[in-house]
This record gives C-alpha cells, structure tokens and sequence, in this order.
C-alpha cells in the first residue's frame, strides 16, 4: 500500500518551489514525480526586498505569506495532476515555507519562513505539516539545518565516513561517522550560490552563472579571499547557522578594493569551496566520499574547484548515490512531515544544539471528515 507524502521547498536563492510526491512504503523511498514552480520576478523582488529590509512592513509580509501559500498549493496541484494521484491519497504536505528571516543568536531567537500552511490545506484538503524550525529554536537549538537528520537516515554507512554538502543559497554540511555509536552532525559552512548569483545579477543578465562559466574566467584574489575568511562565522565553533542576514552584497561590498568584477566572482567561488573543505577537514578530517547536493551541482566551476580542492576524496553529485540533487531538500521535508505525523522527533540536537529531540511543525488538518477518519483510526 502506497505512503505517499509531498516535501515543498523554497531556498535562500529564493528562485522558486521545488517540490516532489514521494512513496515511502517500500525499504527505500520512491519519487513518484516532480516539479520545479520558478518564482516572478515581482515575488521574488518582494522576497528580497523582505529579506534585507531592516524592519518588517505588516501589510507586506500578509500579501507576501497569502501569495506564497497560493503557490504552494499549486505545485502541489501540478504534483497530483502530473502524477495522476488523487489529493485523498496523500497522508500530508511537508511545507519549509520561504525563510525571510533566520537570526537564531538573538534573544530570544528569530526565524520567519513565509507561505501560509491554511491555505495550502485548505485549497489542496489535504493535510500540512510546516512551521519547522521553531520547536528546535524553543529548545534552545538554532532551528538549523534540519535535513541533516534525512541525510543520515538516506546516505549514512558503516563501512566509511561520509560527508554530505548541500550547496543551495546557503552551504551546509552534514557529517556521518561510519561508527553507529559516534553522533551525527553537521552545521552551515557559510555562503553557497547566493553571493555569487547576487554578484552576478549585479553585472550581467540573469540571476545566476550558469556552469560558473564567468567565475573560470577571472582569477581568485588571494587577497580578497584572506579579508573575507577573516569573518568570525568561519571560525566559530558548530552548533552554527546563517543566512542572508549575515552574508549579503553590503557584507562582500565592505572587502572590496577596485578588483575586476570577474576575479570577484572567482574569488566567492573559492570562498564556498574554502570552507565547505575547511569544515570537512577540521571537523571529519576521516571523511572519504563527499555527497554534494542543491543547485550548486550543476555549478560545474564550483564542483571542480571542490574536487581540486579536496584531492583524496571522492566528490559526487547525490545522483550518484540514487536521488537527485534538486530534489534532496523538498524530499527531506516530505520525509519530516512524515516523522512529526508519527510523533517522531525530527531534530538532531547534535547538529542544531537544542536540549533534546523535539517533535517539529505545526499540522494544520485538511478535508475534515477524512482527517476524522484519521484521528480514530479508520
């Protein structure tokens, strides 16, 4: 009998939705299908008008967390009529939502993810599961990363250690000792694609450089790239997170002093290949194979930079290994809606920091009568 769940996805790229349907019935997970929703630009300028505005307007995060919550609900419409799979058969939605905020060492802490869970249940009847991060946050974790505990249930082995790097708008790493015994962990390493795509839309068309091509054609600024390790983020200790907040273009802007424009988009390149490698090393220097995930696969500049980098190991795209790199991170939040519906943790306090495992999300119901039905058990 099918166990199907649906994982949303937006990241701090804020270029779209990435969702899946997923089957989890058999000894290994199964996408049933997939689908990609690229944001407007009106949205997105909206997103990122959000996210670097130093307070938040109230009529602007409404309109914003209603109009996402619509979106949402439409990948998931697309999903069922793609994959020819009625709303009924679907046990939830595992919703992350669009961060706009993630400051987890405020006090208290601090984090928002935009696109209002009732309306995707309400306009799809099916259940959702969303508001993730918040339960980590209120035992004392950062509420970040939370795929971690997906990455270690998908790739872990006992026979080696693995590290598994998510490349997205920001990097992170998850670290999987080959001892059964020895905890998992892991921690965001820093910027991934978003100065380089911010960097780039800056000074030529589109949002992003495709293949990395106009990184391989500058030259990396020994120099520059000194000045911006030299932030205390690379040095601090895990449990650690970041986000737009901490790693901007006014952030960069404060290193600069008249390079060209293509050495700079060299110079971030190796900046998130510096210290993704500088967290394996320092923190799982065993490491053997390293699973790399997120938009930043198809940066082919990055991904070689990463294997020159780190010589001794394997690095390969999670293709390698049976799921797609985009599609890593919406599967994971498929999976921990299926966890907090089990009234299983979902956290590992080892990666986040908090106390204890914690149940994440909010479950907001969707067709009453079936989730009745559910609630007694029928």
């Amino acid at each position: 009998m099918a166990d199907y769940f649906i994982g949303l996805m937006s990241g701090t790229s804020a270029d779209g939705v990435d969702g899946v349907l997923a089957d989890f019935s058999g000894p290994q997970l199964r996408l049933i299908d997939t689908c990609h929703l690229p944001y407007t630009q009106a949205v997105r300028a909206d997103i990122l008008a959000l996210a670097h505005a130093p307070d938040l307007p109230a009529r602007m995060l409404a309109r914003l967390d209603g109009g996402l919550g619509r979106i949402y609900a439409d990948v998931v419409d697309r999903l069922l009529q793609s994959a020819g799979i009625a709303a009924a058969e679907i046990q939830a939605v595992g919703s992350h939502g669009q961060t706009v905020r993630h400051l987890p060492d405020l006090d208290p802490p601090y984090t928002l993810q935009l696109g209002d869970p009732n309306i995707i249940a309400e306009a799809t009847g099916i259940t959702v599961v969303a508001d993730f991060r918040r339960r980590d946050m209120a035992a004392g974790g950062q509420g970040a990363p939370l795929v971690p505990a997906f990455h270690a249930a998908r790739f872990r082995r006992n026979d080696r250690e693995r590290a598994v790097v998510n490349i997205g708008g920001m990097a992170n790493i998850t670290l999987l000792p080959a001892d059964p015994m020895q905890p998992v962990t892991g921690f965001d390493t820093g910027p991934g694609n978003v100065l380089l795509d911010g960097w780039h839309a800056r000074h030529l068309d589109g949002p992003f450089d495709p293949e990395g091509g106009w990184a391989a054609s500058g030259r990396v600024d020994t120099k520059l790239l000194a000045r911006l390790l030299a932030d205390p983020y690379f040095d601090r200790p895990p449990p650690k997170s970041t986000g737009r907040e901490q790693f901007s273009l006014e952030w960069l802007q404060r290193g600069l002093d008249n390079e060209r424009p293509e050495d700079v988009q060299a110079t971030l390149a190796a900046l998130t290949v510096e210290s993704i490698a500088a967290a394996i090393e320092g923190h799982a220097p065993e490491t053997a194979e390293v699973i790399v995930c997120g938009g930043g696969v198809r940066n082919l500049h990055l991904m070689g930079a990463l294997q020159r980098r780190l010589p001794a190991l394997r690095v390969s795209s999670s293709e390698a290994y049976g799921l797609a790199p985009e599609w890593v991170e919406a599967t994971a939040f498929a999976w921990l809606a299926r966890r907090t519906l089990a009234s299983e943790a979902g956290n590992l306090p080892a990666v986040t920091g908090a106390r204890h495992p914690v149940i994440l999300g909010a479950i907001y119901p969707g067709d009453m009568e079936r989730a009745q039905r559910s609630w007694m058990g029928v």
